[in-house]
């Protein structure tokens, strides 16, 4: 074990830190951004267009835009599928690359693994991390590329999917009066896409501007997401709401722009070093030969699981903590190379990682006091790791001021204010805007994300059959909901490093599935109750989500630090882990007899 860090006195530092911020409401701390607060959901980039209601019919409905969608109606292309019709409520493709144009917005995990089919499109990427117009702009390619916007239907919110029985195929009401049928659904509805707000007190009482960071009001601030300055905030007071990876982004370009930036921080992120780079087209041209992205993705995805082998092709924060832990336990003596012993290694590599990214704070922020606030005190991966460059030098800024709160938050709003409470009484902040960083929905029931609840076999609802939690067979198909394939990352992979490797391998699966019942004359494909009964008990065999650690400071990688059976069977994946269940997939689908689904 290391000399360096004091593992005992990091632990107690830990357990102290996580229990000032843990709340018996969990995710009820956030408010629903509906009914008063719905003015937040407004698209600011694009003008809904009026048109008349669709009554037709189509051999695959695919609810949502982003990467989850766009791969699978990429893929249903690819294998033939006639009449795909994508569903979107946002104006355009994207997903949460529509709805994230706030200033300073890229990926965090390098642009050859992110960003998906660059191979099938010819895309070469700019930079190792793309900013966000890049990224939307990939995802317009994509849709064009795949025939994608024929028939497609934005700025559409699904409001009921039912199952017709008799008919055997799916329903598909609208919020725009639309109500046709599909043979199959696919849901790509997303992790990061229905906006949260702080349910703090007299939220509603404000009487300046205000804003959710994905929905960013660039006629307030000036400045657009290409990175032009924010030129209307030079005589401005702001406030922001959040410090996780959307401020960490954001915060830098505010920092230029306010006369006044304050940051109120409950639980401050880990931030390393980022170092961006542009693309080297030689390099580059090098490296895209067939079959280059494919691998790309397994090696990010082995390395970053610890399952690796000697190349690391991506070489970024993610991989650097696998890394370090593979070291040590090759490192250990024959008699420790035990559970205990390799986790304890796993332990002593993050706590020295974690000390590292801590030290570089010192070394960067000015004011002694603003730095040790800005300190995280939690292991790397409980909560999201964020990387930057100039976000830590945004506090050296004269008018940028963090406001930590030691984990209670901010405490009310009033109509001019924002009030946090100290042991010597209330400090009221008064402020021209408020801009909210506070992210989107997770772990919430999946009615309430999906925005719709679907109706299966006998009426059954998808909410009723996950009463006690989710139930499926790879994540992708649910017993009594014939024909509807969820794609997603839970009880499958589980892969949250790079979120989008899950859609990737699930499309493949969606479109293999349909072809195969078109071709064969099948009308419904349905798991088995069995089947899916036997996938939830062997994933509840392993070791569960390590994201979920009940000594992991509150966030939405563990509901908040609420722990129940519910999202227990929900934050889970394949015990073998992401790399094994990839390899599991790939031979269940190739075998062609698709196991523990049946076709009628």
């Amino acid at each position: 074990m290391t000399d360096i860090v004091d593992i005992d006195a990091l632990k107690a530092k830990y357990a102290e830190e996580r229990a000032k911020r843990l709340r018996p409401d969990g995710n009820d701390q956030y408010v629903q951004v509906a009914g008063r607060f719905a003015h937040y959901l407004v698209d600011p980039y694009t003008p809904v267009v009026e048109r008349a209601p669709v009554r037709d019919h189509v051999t695959v409905a695919v609810v949502g835009g982003g990467f989850a969608g766009l791969l699978a109606g990429a893929r249903l292309k690819e294998a033939g599928v006639p009449d795909v019709r994508m569903i979107d409520k946002a104006g355009d493709f994207g997903g949460t690359w529509y709805w994230n144009r706030y200033p300073g917005a890229q990926c965090d995990t390098a642009s050859f693994v992110y960003m998906p089919l660059l191979e099938e499109t010819g895309h070469m990427p700019t930079e190792k991390y793309a900013h966000a117009p890049e990224i939307l702009e990939h995802c317009q390619r994509i849709g064009r590329q795949f025939g994608l916007y024929d028939n497609a239907l934005f700025h559409t919110e699904v409001s009921e999917l039912v199952w017709d029985d008799d008919a055997r195929h799916w329903i598909v009401r609208t919020n725009r009066g639309d109500e046709f049928s599909a043979q199959f659904v696919a849901t790509g509805t997303g992790p990061l896409h229905v906006p949260k707000l702080p349910g703090i007190p007299g939220l509603e009482t404000f009487q300046g501007h205000s804003f959710h960071t994905s929905r960013w009001d660039y006629e307030y601030t000036g400045g657009d997401p290409a990175g032009a300055p924010l030129d209307k905030l030079g005589d401005k007071r702001v406030a922001i709401i959040g410090t996780g990876a959307t401020a960490v982004q954001c915060i830098p370009h505010l920092a230029m722009a306010c006369k006044e930036l304050y940051v109120f921080q409950r639980t401050p992120s880990s931030v390393d070093v980022r170092d961006n780079r542009p693309t080297d087209p030689e390099w580059f041209a090098a490296i895209a030969t067939p079959g280059w992205q494919q691998r790309w993705l397994e090696n990010f995805t082995a390395n970053q699981t610890g399952v690796g082998g000697d190349e690391d092709l991506v070489m970024d924060g993610w991989t650097d903590l696998s890394r370090r832990i593979r070291a040590k336990i090759m490192q250990l003596p024959p008699d420790q190379m035990t559970p205990e012993g390799m986790l304890a290694a796993f332990e002593d590599s993050d706590f020295e990682k974690m000390s590292e990214i801590r030290a570089r704070i010192d070394t960067i922020v000015e004011n002694p006091e603003t730095a040790q606030s800005l300190k995280a005190w939690y292991r790397q991966l409980c909560k999201r790791p964020c990387f930057h460059d100039e976000y830590l030098q945004a506090y050296n800024e004269p008018g940028t001021h963090l406001v930590d709160t030691d984990g209670k938050g901010v405490a009310r709003i009033t109509e001019s204010a924002v009030v946090v409470d100290r042991p010597d009484g209330p400090v009221e902040y008064e402020v021209d805007c408020i801009i909210y960083a506070s992210g989107f929905e997770v772990g919430t029931e999946h009615a309430r994300r999906a925005g719709f609840d679907p109706v299966g076999r006998n009426g059954v609802r998808m909410s009723e059959h996950w009463g006690t939690g989710m139930r499926s067979l790879h994540g992708t198909h649910v017993h009594g909901f014939p024909n509807m394939l969820l794609l997603q990352m839970t009880q499958g992979a589980n892969l949250i490093s790079n979120v989008p490797h899950n859609f990737v391998e699930s499309s493949r699966t969606v479109a293999m599935i349909v072809k195969h019942a078109l071709d064969q004359g099948y009308r419904e494909v349905e798991v088995t109750a069995e089947a899916e009964q036997q996938w939830v008990d062997l994933l509840l065999t392993g070791p569960g989500t390590f994201l979920g650690s009940a000594d992991c400071t509150p966030g939405y990688y563990n509901n908040e630090g609420q722990q129940s059976a519910y999202n227990r069977a929900f934050f889970v994946g394949y015990p073998q882990g992401a790399m094994a269940y990839f390899s599991y997939l790939d031979e269940w689908r190739n075998s062609g007899d698709f196991a523990g689904l049946h076709f009628r």
